[in-house]
């Protein structure tokens, strides 16, 4: 019989967790997981947006709309030198953020994973968690930064509500896509080692 430990043990809210493969339920996932994938997820996304949009496409910056912003920033004209160093300052702020993310998850998953790693680094589980905390960072940066506050879109000009309602789309299709691998994959408890 397999040994059962609920998720009260574990710190969790999602169930029960099976220890030895092929006995998992079928709604039960590696939670030990969850919280750490979604944080890496969160630092990871938030490289891919800032490397990618902010520095290589240089599409905006952190303060690049703030000319038509909700809440009284000073606006520093990206086009300028001074306004363009303003914005890589809070656009390096925004990259520490992103890495202490990444630290705090790699972290979370180091404490929780005591043998195997290799078997956890090639889980379906770890990587959907990882996809749907992206998908997070997307809807939260998304209806934050470009909706409510207006301090960025994600590429100014007269299509922007098009452009950031894509990045809306595409956070939603990642937490889904993410949330499916994870359940996708097979429940097993990182520390235990294999039969």
């Amino acid at each position: 019989m397999a040994e059962i430990r609920t998720a009260a043990a574990e710190g969790t809210e999602a169930g029960v967790m099976a220890t030895t493969a092929g006995e998992a339920r079928a709604d039960a996932t590696p939670a030990s997981l969850r919280l750490p994938g979604i944080v890496l997820g969160v630092g990871l996304g938030g490289f891919v947006d800032g490397i990618l949009l902010h520095q290589l496409l240089q599409w905006h910056h952190m303060l690049s709309g703030t000319n038509s912003d909700r809440i009284g920033v000073k606006y520093y004209n990206p086009r300028t030198v001074s306004g363009l160093e303003m914005n890589t300052v809070w656009d390096g702020v925004f990259h520490a953020v992103c890495w202490l993310a990444v630290l705090v998850g790699l972290a979370i998953l180091y404490s929780r994973v005591t043998r195997n790693r290799r078997r956890v680094w090639t889980s379906r589980v770890l990587w959907g968690w990882i996809l749907a905390g992206w998908g997070i960072f997307n809807l939260v940066e998304g209806v934050l930064d470009h909706h409510i506050l207006a301090i960025h879109h994600v590429r100014g000009g007269p299509h922007q509500l098009w452009w950031d309602i894509g990045f809306l789309v595409l956070g939603a299709l990642l937490l889904a896509g993410g949330y499916l691998l994870a359940r996708s994959g097979r429940s097993f408890d990182p520390a235990e080692t294999p039969a």
